[in-house]
């Protein structure tokens, strides 16, 4: 497949996976971790941006990837990121499934353009979110299916928070993650979404769908107090982080059409510590 310039250039790919949280949270890990969390993350960036940047056919890039990955698997593939992915999954002995649902989920995106109930955006969430959470869960030796279940609300969770925060900039680009059962139940149209038009009805769709975005996080922060230390502590900052997102859009009176609302540094801080307690309650509860 190659590593040269361009959308699979290594280290193009490796740059932007250093400017995001996810990475960032490596360091609450083991030393030895890092650099196994980096190689996920770096296929993890590699099939996003093979998914949503790359120019010409996507689905044969993609193809391109799965078929590295399979390479991977057996010892011998040829992108850079994917050598480095292969000795991650031999020494740890990962399962090929996350990484697969990972390119399905781009897959999807090149096809799929609504969704029609919340089912089936949770279904998406599934391979979109879902299998970053139980690969960092397996890189850090920290698995059971308690754990992965609590991983996969709050990763869902966070995932929706993303949807409901760029719903106009998706919306302008043909993609509506707003279930299309709930946009007739609230009398709001994908029109209104490209035009922006926040209408009562559309505020009342919005607080109803941040309210699930609210649940699912709540419902995976045990995984914060089950783990404890470090990574308890990124468990739980990756949920107040969540919440602050939710937050502001419910500050803004749902107006995510005419502009983003983003968290103060102040009030991340604030939702932060409130978590922190909440998840160490909880902990001492079980």
């Amino acid at each position: 497949m190659g590593g040269g310039p361009g959308l699979l250039d290594p280290q193009r790919v490796t740059s932007r996976a250093r400017q995001e949280n996810f990475p960032v949270a490596s360091r609450l890990l083991p030393r030895a971790a890092r650099g196994h969390l980096m190689a996920v993350y770096g296929f993890a960036r590699l099939v996003d941006d093979a998914g949503d940047e790359a120019p010409g056919d996507r689905g044969e890039l993609l193809d391109r990837i799965a078929s590295d990955l399979d390479r991977a698997v057996r010892g011998t593939p040829d992108h850079p990121l994917l050598r480095s992915l292969a000795r991650t999954i031999h020494e740890i002995g990962l399962p090929r499934d996350p990484f697969q649902r990972l390119i399905e989920a781009n897959r999807r995106d090149q096809a799929v353009r609504r969704y029609e109930t919340f089912d089936d955006l949770v279904g998406y969430c599934e391979l979109s979110a879902n299998p970053v959470g139980h690969l960092v869960l397996l890189v850090s030796g920290m698995a059971t299916s308690e754990r992965l279940e609590w991983s996969d609300a709050i990763c869902t969770g966070l995932q929706l928070t993303e949807h409901w925060q760029d719903i106009a900039e998706d919306a302008q680009r043909g993609r509506v993650y707003l279930p299309q059962e709930d946009l007739r139940r609230f009398g709001c149209s994908v029109d209104d979404l490209r035009a922006g038009r926040v209408t009562p009805e559309f505020r009342s769709l919005l607080a109803f769908e941040v309210s699930r975005a609210h649940a699912l996080l709540t419902q995976g922060l045990p995984l914060a107090g089950s783990l404890g230390g470090r990574m308890g502590y990124a468990v739980a900052a990756y949920v107040a982080g969540g919440r602050a997102a939710l937050a502001a859009i419910e500050r803004s009176k749902y107006d995510v059409l005419t502009g983003t609302p983003r968290p103060s540094r102040a009030e991340r801080g604030l939702v932060l510590g409130r978590t922190l307690v909440e998840a160490r309650v909880r902990r001492r509860a079980a």
